[in-house]
């Protein structure tokens, strides 16, 4: 049975975000291809709650409550909790990604 899959506030705004910055730099027929690429790696995360792996910065730090999956470049990650997937981050990995988990995970 697939787990369903719940945007967090923040999630969301970086998906928006991301949308738009891709449609100002580049087209919108990029950002549509972008988004739906992201909600197809979605839906298979929602067969596969556990196929993501383990994002290195929080393994270093022994963190293993979070996963992460890739629309490479970028980063989804996510969390699992009683049966539900709740997207925490999704952002291009090429960012600085120690402060940006930093502030978005570890001190909320």
């Amino acid at each position: 049975m697939p787990f369903p899959v719940f945007l967090t506030d923040d999630a969301t705004r970086d998906l928006e975000e991301l949308y738009d910055f891709i449609m100002l730099n580049d087209s919108a027929k990029q950002a549509e291809y972008v988004l739906s690429q992201i909600e197809n790696t979605l839906s298979r995360l929602s067969q596969f709650p556990e196929s993501g792996c383990y994002p290195q910065e929080l393994l270093a730090l022994g963190i293993r409550d979070y996963r992460e999956i890739f629309f490479k470049p970028y980063r989804i990650i996510y969390r699992v909790v009683n049966a539900s997937i709740y997207i925490v981050l999704i952002v291009d990995g090429r960012r600085d990604m120690d402060s940006l988990l930093q502030r978005r995970l570890l001190e909320a």
